[in-house]
Parts: C-alpha cells; structure tokens; sequence
C-alpha cells in the first residue's frame, strides 16, 4: 500500500519534514516514489507547502495519508 507521510529532514533539535509518497513497507528515512511538498514546524508561524495537483493525483490513485499529513494537507487546501 502506498501512504503519503514526512520524512524527517534537519539536524538534531531543529527537524524539517518533507511531505512524500512512500511504500509503506519503506523505512520512515528511506526509498520514497515521490516528493510532494515540505512542511517546517520550527518557523513562527509554521511553513506548510505542498504541491496541490500532484497531492490529488496520488490521493485519487489510492494513497492513503497518515493523520499528521491529512492534517497538512487540509491546511494546504487539498482536502
């Protein structure tokens, strides 16, 4: 199964994520299919930017969000 979630970017004490779409066999750092966006928790306020055309396309073809991700996503207006 296919699942959109973040992938921990950044040096310690101060993470970024990056919004992907990964097997979700693949470990939480490892091979992903494709990069959707990014999100920055360390900013006030926080930075959320995911690439709306292509975050469709995969939630149309099946792929499921994990719960911080459809979160993101509603604030990107996706959902």
């Amino acid at each position: 199964m296919v699942k959109i979630r973040l992938r921990r970017m950044g040096a310690k004490g101060v993470p970024f994520y990056r919004v992907v779409v990964a097997d979700e066999r693949s470990p939480r750092n490892g091979r992903f299919i494709e990069e959707l966006g990014y999100y920055d928790p360390t900013k006030e306020p926080s930075v959320v930017k995911i690439n709306v055309e292509q975050a469709k396309k995969w939630l149309s073809q099946g792929a499921q969000p994990t719960e911080t991700v459809q979160k993101l996503l509603k604030i990107a207006g996706v959902q």
